[in-house]
């Protein structure tokens, strides 16, 4: 990918919560893009420096996102962005066959001729960005349309839920993800809205299961017991 404009570029300085806001999703965007990856400190004076704000703004910003488990918080070691276990992963992946499975019958009843238009077009997208080989925007705009789906539901709080569960997922696929595809089939999403299209929820839910077992079957979790990094690998000594 090619270097990113500095923040100031891309969204002018504000004040209050858009000012927050631009911050969180310029960071979140940062971890689910893997330009910061797992592990990685984020000094509260360094992001005060770099987005001009208060280490209280900031704070407030990295609270947020360690309470979507993007970035983790330790007494007196600070944030790190958040290093997914094996354990976790599952745990994910599990939530979101439980709960994403289980609201497909209410989008089928749902679903408009705007719903399957709007849908159809996130996965185009997502199709040429994986052509492109843009696999983070790919793993962005795949959460978006898990999250519109569950939208379409009409229950803010599972949405909520859903979207959480999908940035988890972004990180995740980053991390442990095979270059090229984000673990299913090109066309899974485009036969689920087929599905919806038609109404009918219980082969939308049932494709699905498959598709986010799929996704975690495609992984390659691996952890470290020791954060160290190997030197004499990186400078192939």
């Amino acid at each position: 990918m090619s270097k990113q404009p500095p923040f100031s570029a891309i969204r002018p300085i504000k004040s209050g919560d858009e000012r927050d806001q631009a911050i969180y999703h310029a960071i979140s965007d940062a971890i689910i893009e893997h330009r910061l990856k797992p592990g990685a400190r984020l000094r509260e004076d360094a992001l005060a420096e770099v987005f001009r704000v208060s280490r209280t703004g900031i704070r407030k910003v990295l609270q947020r996102l360690a309470l979507e488990q993007l970035v983790t918080l330790a007494p007196r070691r600070g944030a790190r962005v958040t290093r997914p276990t094996v354990d976790e992963t599952k745990d994910v992946f599990d939530a979101r066959q439980m709960v994403e499975c289980g609201l497909m019958p209410e989008v089928a009843r749902r679903i408009t001729q705007a719903d399957i238009d709007a849908l159809r077009a996130l996965a185009s997208h997502e199709r040429e960005l994986l052509r492109k080989g843009e696999q983070s925007a790919a793993i962005r705009l795949s959460a978006i349309f898990h999250h519109r789906l569950a939208q379409i539901s009409d229950n803010a709080t599972l949405a909520d839920f859903v979207n959480r569960l999908c940035l988890r997922s972004s990180l995740i696929l980053a991390v442990y993800g095979n270059p090229g595809h984000l673990g299913c089939e090109s066309h899974d999403h485009e036969d689920l809205i087929g599905y919806l299209e038609a109404g009918n929820g219980e082969r939308a839910a049932a494709l699905m299961q498959r598709h986010l077992k799929a996704i975690e079957a495609s992984l390659s979790v691996e952890e470290d017991d020791d954060e160290a990094p190997d030197l004499h690998r990186i400078f192939n000594t």
